[in-house]
């Protein structure tokens, strides 16, 4: 017993001694055929604004060998206009040395870009680069593509004169841009929108968007003259993701504002009226041949000269507003389209509001008017709203089949005027004071093999959407002619008898 302990320390020395008991995948080979592998051939940056950083950008090493891989150098040459940042184990810089593969893993590496300005480049611009790898003398790259773009920033950018958004280049937002209440923002066709995450433009003067643009012809979808707002995140991923930015907020001073041929997404709020004082005149807006999609369902609290107030996403949110909406397809809002509380004037005409919900199992009517809200924890007196909705299709996919709400609507029912419309709602099917089964009304006509639209999430058409009348959708020929309103959301005429919504259905 008295040799057994010196021989167990003998056995383990030569254990240790012996060779091939360190793991194969731990021991680093030279040799020079030991290459490795990459998740891509490229790193592609989508368009990337000129002096703000990208979102970091993956890019998987893998060493297929069964022994270890030291990579001696990572490194990316910065040229003009663009400098790179890599994170290789946590190490932040352009250039990685002595990096260690286990054989059979794999190794993660982060690569950011900041593109600075050029001069004369209206349009995107490309740049290209190696990310070089030098592995046992093995040299190996990876495509690095990269577009930049020049742009306008207004960072808390307070606008007191008169003033153009131009559109020779975007305009990107952070925190806010605030019109004053003197003057007046206009922004002209075409122009680009971006704003980074949680920022607003905030109206306390006027907003003209596109006040004055006349379509010569019928217009697509992505016609280049439409003003659009959308977040900053340009990658295809964030194309339709509620939530990115605040939305164009209007406040009690502000008048007359008007927004025209305009794309609003991806945002909190579409177009929100903020006039918790209920200070008259309200604040008025008039949205023609618009769309206001991908719209979250955040709550946010408000607090303004000592009232707090909760507001829940909308598409169109009035507290204390005016709204006149004409040709507008509103969709895919995770709370309401609509929301009017607290007095207001609401005009619907020509209307398509397809609330289909992708990302949320919505449980609110898509439509909600209110004649009161909680202000500091407590009601405030009621002031009645109004609405006028003619010619205009109200649907969705809400889980309760309801998508019309009028919050002490018996109170005001003689100011709510709804004809010609096709509307889902039980609630209201009847013949009461606020029953809508009257003036040319279709109320739940889905049976069967009818659709109302060519497109929608639970009969989708090809990758888009597509809230155009069905061929035979119940919603044709219905509508009562307008005047003043003889085309529809896309510049296409209105036939006689008109379609119910914002697009007159192209027979073929």
């Amino acid at each position: 017993m008295r040799f057994l302990l010196p021989l167990l320390l003998l056995l383990s020395a030569a254990m240790v001694l012996l060779p091939g008991c360190e793991p194969k995948e731990d021991i680093v080979t030279n040799d020079g055929s030991a290459r490795l592998e990459f998740s891509l051939d490229t790193v592609k940056f989508d368009t990337v604004f000129v002096t703000v950083g990208t979102v970091s950008k993956r890019l998987w090493v893998y060493n297929r060998n069964p022994r270890a891989v030291r990579v001696s150098e990572i490194s990316v040459q910065n040229q003009p206009g663009i400098t790179y940042s890599l994170l290789v184990n946590g190490d932040a810089g352009n250039t990685a040395r002595d990096v260690e593969i286990r054989g059979k893993d794999s190794l993660l590496v982060l690569v950011r870009a900041t593109i600075d300005p050029t001069p004369n480049d209206l349009k995107p611009f490309r740049l290209i680069d190696d990310l070089h790898f030098r592995t046992n003398g093995n040299e190996q790259q990876v495509k690095i593509l990269s577009y930049g773009q020049n742009a306008y920033f207004h960072t808390r950018d307070e606008i007191t004169r008169n003033t153009l958004w131009k559109a020779d280049k975007p305009h990107v937002i952070f925190d806010y841009a605030l019109v004053d209440s003197a003057v007046t923002l206009t922004i002209e066709p075409g122009a680009r929108i971006y704003a980074h995450a949680g920022a607003a433009l905030l109206v306390g003067g006027q907003l003209l968007i596109n006040p004055t643009y006349q379509p010569t012809g019928e217009l697509k979808p992505d016609n280049r003259n439409f003003v659009r707002f959308q977040g900053d995140r340009r990658e295809e991923q964030y194309a339709n993701t509620p939530g990115q930015w605040a939305g164009v907020w209007f406040l009690s001073s502000s008048r007359n504002n008007v927004v025209r041929f305009a794309e609003i997404k991806n945002s909190a709020f579409g177009l929100l009226v903020i006039n918790p004082r209920n200070l008259r005149p309200f604040p008025s807006v008039t949205v023609e041949n618009a769309t206001i999609q991908n719209i979250s369902s955040a709550k946010q609290a408000f607090t303004n000269s000592g009232l707090t107030i909760g507001l829940e996403g909308a598409a169109i949110l009035g507290l204390s507003g005016d709204f006149a909406v004409r040709n507008t397809l509103i969709t895919n809002c995770e709370q309401y389209a609509v929301f009017g509380v607290q007095g207001g004037n609401y005009q619907f005409e020509y209307c398509t509001i397809a609330n289909y919900t992708i990302q949320a199992n919505r449980q609110t009517p898509t439509f909600l008017l209110a004649d009161a809200i909680e202000v500091n924890g407590k009601a405030r007196p009621a002031i009645a709203p109004r609405l006028t909705m003619r010619n205009s299709i109200l649907w969705g996919n809400g889980r309760e089949g309801e998508e019309l709400a009028f919050v002490n609507g018996e109170q005001y029912a003689s100011n709510i005027s709804i004809s010609t419309s096709v509307l889902r709602t039980k609630k209201y099917d009847n013949t009461g004071p606020l029953g809508q089964a009257r003036n040319g009304n279709i109320l739940n006509p889905l049976e069967g093999q009818t659709y109302l639209f060519r497109s929608t999430p639970y009969r989708p058409r090809g990758k888009a959407f597509d809230y155009q009348l069905d061929t035979l959708s119940p919603a044709s020929n219905k509508a009562v002619a307008l005047p003043g309103l003889t085309t529809d959301l896309l510049n296409h005429p209105r036939l006689s008898p008109p379609d119910i919504g914002a697009f007159e259905r192209k027979n073929p």
